[in-house]
């Protein structure tokens, strides 16, 4: 057993706190005061434990973001962790219960097990005295549940002084594989404008919008491809005032994955550019691709053999995965920064009432987080 595994085994019950702790600070996207309340707690956690450097990135919108430090300031590259406050749940919509060694709760999952191991990962290093020579850098973001929006920027900012990104997600279920693998995602608004008229009298005087609809969402369909890893969702629609009148507007929320940056433009000209099926209809898309993927490349591949390797000296198999999600690592990945994802700890059930974690799982996960870094910001050549 290492002596970072050894450490953190003996510091269980503190690092489960420490995720209690930060669960407990219920924090929904859309509620700035919360997630300003779990940002103080994540603070003083970090003060606490570490005491490394802290920057607060003051949002309006959305929750305040931080950007804690430790290590060499100075150097001129950095390891970069990012993690995200906010959760999907609404103040009180889960109970945060401990049934045995399994903790349930809103983002106990998605992500507060990923921040809890992050913490600790660098108060072991910290604890252990062994020098750094490159900054470890810990992002913590707070719009990452709805789009990233008010925390893209300085992602991209850090990604670029970065040698390497590790994204403390929560892992695949029930294994904790990592994630090799995430799809990019885009969001596409689609507006048909017909002609309307009355349905009995003149009914071939009108231009049916929802009937143009219906031609545009199967013809859409036909750009998903299953082996290549590319979905198409018409998750919403919307037309017509009345079944009698001939719909004059339709409306679609279209939602769009994929698995290789070269699949993005060729995706957004062909659903942006649509011609129409109905003589009399006009059509507007608008839209765009919102993340690039994170693609298995050798970059990936050599990071989780590094992980494989740590996780063998600990005494278990760490698998590996793809998922059709995405996350801020989407971000670094898609400007060519070698990120892998999905290290948080084991556990299940994110978005769901079962979301849970393995508290067991806490100090083998967080020493496994702690090694990685230490290969890239103890010994950087």
């Amino acid at each position: 057993m290492s002596e970072i595994l050894s450490y953190l085994k003996g510091q269980q019950d503190a690092i489960a706190e420490t995720l209690i702790n930060l669960t407990k600070a219920e924090s929904p996207s859309t509620n700035k005061d919360l997630v300003d309340r779990c940002g103080k707690v994540i603070r003083e956690e970090f003060e606490r434990l570490i005491g490394g450097s802290v920057e607060v990135i003051e949002k309006t919108e959305v929750g305040n973001q931080y950007k804690f430090g430790y290590g060499n300031e100075s150097a001129k590259d950095q390891v970069l962790i990012i993690g995200h406050l906010d959760t999907v749940w609404d103040e009180g919509a889960l109970k945060i219960m401990q049934e045995g060694n399994t903790l349930y709760g809103p983002g106990v999952f998605d992500m507060k097990g990923g921040l809890t191991i992050t913490l600790w990962a660098i108060k072991a290093i910290k604890d252990a005295n062994l020098k750094i020579n490159r900054n470890i850098t810990f992002l913590v973001t707070t719009d990452e549940e709805i789009g990233s929006e008010h925390s893209k920027e300085i992602i991209l900012q850090e990604a670029k002084k970065s040698v390497v990104v590790f994204i403390p997600e929560s892992s695949i279920a029930p294994d904790g594989s990592v994630k090799t693998e995430r799809k990019g995602t885009g969001h596409f608004s689609m507006k048909i404008e017909g002609i309307s008229a009355h349905a009995g009298i003149n009914a071939w005087e009108g231009a049916s919008a929802i009937e143009e609809m219906a031609h545009q969402i199967l013809d859409l369909k036909k750009l998903a491809n299953r082996k290549e890893g590319i979905s198409i969702n018409i998750g919403l629609i919307n037309g017509g005032t009345r079944a009698n009148v001939i719909a004059k507007e339709a409306t679609a929320e279209i939602d769009v994955r994929f698995t290789k940056k070269a699949h993005a433009e060729k995706l957004t000209q062909k659903i942006i550019k649509r011609p129409t099926f109905i003589k009399g209809t006009k059509i507007e898309v608008t839209g765009k691709i919102e993340r690039y993927p994170l693609e298995r490349t050798k970059q990936v591949i050599k990071l989780y053999k590094d992980l494989k390797k740590i996780a063998a000296s600990h005494g278990y198999e760490l698998g590996e995965g793809s998922t059709g999600g995405a996350s801020d690592g989407n971000f670094t990945a898609g400007i060519g920064i070698p990120t892998i994802d999905g290290l948080g700890p084991v556990g299940d059930g994110a978005h769901s009432e079962d979301e849970h974690v393995d508290l067991t799982n806490l100090p083998y996960r967080a020493a496994l987080l702690a090694e990685i870094i230490l290969k890239y910001a103890a010994n950087p050549n």
